[in-house]
């Protein structure tokens, strides 16, 4: 494929001229392989991690009434924020990185709703037939036949899209539970209208939308444009070699004239958002490969060379490594962030807020005191003890507990009054609350204002 070929693919943008129903045709190959190991592989996980456990709870859930993550023996809570803005910003980096080097792979091997449309398809493929049976199966008038098939497809797309909404809900509600009571009809109205909701949204998203998500819905379909260069590696025909296109025998000369191409549009019937590859680059194009898989096992036939169809980048394409350090900066950077936060997290959270019902106070002992909330939120699995101090004036005592423990996930509210003894000075001093954690060593410091009063110091 030559420069000006790959070229001229890189502006051209074809508008699908008709909302007509799209039949994928089935094709196996290379790239068809890799997608559907990958796809397993992900499923796979999908469905397999919610029911995971770990000391004796689910590894994975998400509590929305509590506002929790727990994830195996670590739980994230809303003060943890900065980590799922730093995994969403290294999520987007990589994407975007991979964008750049093989444009939209993402939505051609491992988007959502591509393996959701491509596993529907499996089942209509097993149903109705091949593509072309659907198409006819279409067109015929109702009939006994054609209703069992339909109603067969549906049924098997129903019930995978309740399987696929069940297994979604299980990341917030725990599986066991949920599997148990939602087929014995005790679960409550919320989690089965939850489930529903997801379940017809998957019905109409793998069944029925399907390319439309992709083409008109989809916002990554429309800026990742921006996002290719010359040096990206995209599908491509090679118009120079394929054209001019024509049909012909097997085995026969090829005729003189004619291009590679033979023109069979399979190309065309294997795409899973229906457009054609040999009109150039299009956005709709998601880079799956089906169409180099299909095209290849063409070639193969008619004893021609593979690649008239091929992931290809431009030939005068130009070293990109900026690009390559940009990104890889911007990964790293990321991670490191991930890292140090990772140091510097805590098993649990302090926070120390005065009485506001008094500055201060003199106690029987003629001492001047101040009473203070301490919470603490244990933010582990297991139940901690924990030890308090006071230090920063002279003389002081904590006149209340000086060890707590804190159930696992809950907050722990303690009032203590802080006195020391009446002496000339300040009216009020900076003091530090101490709270360790007794098993581990691990701290946290809280500073606050101990009021003495006018003229008391």
């Amino acid at each position: 494929m030559d420069k000006s070929s790959i070229s001229e693919q890189h502006v051209i943008l074809k508008v699908p001229a008709s909302p007509a129903k799209i039949y994928i045709r089935e094709q196996n190959g290379r790239f068809q392989r890799i997608r559907r190991y990958l796809n397993i592989l992900l499923v796979g996980l999908f469905v397999l991690l919610p029911l995971i456990q770990f000391d004796g709870r689910q590894a994975i859930l998400f509590d929305i009434g509590q506002q929790t993550l727990a994830i195996f023996s670590v739980t994230l809570y809303p003060h943890d924020l900065a980590i799922f803005a730093l995994l969403f910003i290294l999520g987007a980096f990589l994407l975007f990185y991979v964008t750049q080097l093989y444009g939209r792979v993402w939505c051609g091997y491992t988007c959502p709703q591509t393996v959701w449309t491509l596993m529907f398809n499996w089942v209509e493929r097993r149903v109705e037939g091949s593509h072309s049976h659907s198409r006819t199966l279409d067109k015929q008038p109702w009939s006994g036949e054609k209703l069992a098939k339909k109603s067969l497809k549906h049924s098997l797309w129903v019930a995978m899209s309740l399987g696929t909404a069940l297994v979604f809900i299980s990341y917030f509600v725990p599986a066991r539970e949920l599997y148990s009571e939602f087929f014995t009809l005790e679960a409550s109205l919320l989690i089965q209208g939850w489930v529903w909701f997801f379940a017809v949204c998957t019905y109409i998203n793998g069944g029925w939308l399907r390319e439309k998500m992709c083409q008109h819905i989809c916002p990554y379909a429309r800026f990742q444009s921006a996002m290719f260069h010359k040096s990206t590696k995209l599908v491509a025909y090679d118009a120079t070699r394929g054209e001019s296109r024509g049909p012909r025998k097997r085995g026969a000369a090829k005729p003189e004239g004619v291009g590679d191409c033979i023109d069979c549009n399979l190309c065309v019937q294997v795409c899973p958002v229906g457009i054609d590859i040999r009109d150039g680059l299009q956005y709709e194009c998601i880079n799956c490969g089906l169409c180099v898989d299909a095209c290849d096992d063409t070639m193969d036939k008619f004893n021609y060379p593979r690649g008239l169809i091929r992931y290809a980048v431009d030939s005068g394409s130009k070293s990109t490594w900026g690009a390559h350090l940009g990104y890889g900066a911007a990964v790293l950077l990321t991670v490191t962030m991930m890292f140090v936060w990772a140091a510097h997290r805590h098993d649990f959270e302090v926070s120390v807020s005065r009485d506001r019902q008094s500055l201060y106070r003199i106690n029987h002992q003629g001492d001047i005191e101040n009473t203070f909330v301490l919470k603490t939120l244990n933010k582990s699995q297991h139940s901690k003890h924990y030890s308090i101090r006071a230090e920063g004036l002279q003389g002081m005592q904590i006149n209340g507990p000086t060890q707590i423990e804190v159930a696992a996930g809950e907050h722990a509210t303690t009032v203590l009054a802080v006195s020391v003894p009446k002496t000339p000075g300040q009216k009020k001093n900076d003091i530090h609350f101490y709270i360790e954690e007794l098993a581990s060593g691990e701290s946290l410091a809280r500073e606050t204002i101990f009021y003495a009063g006018s003229g008391a110091w």
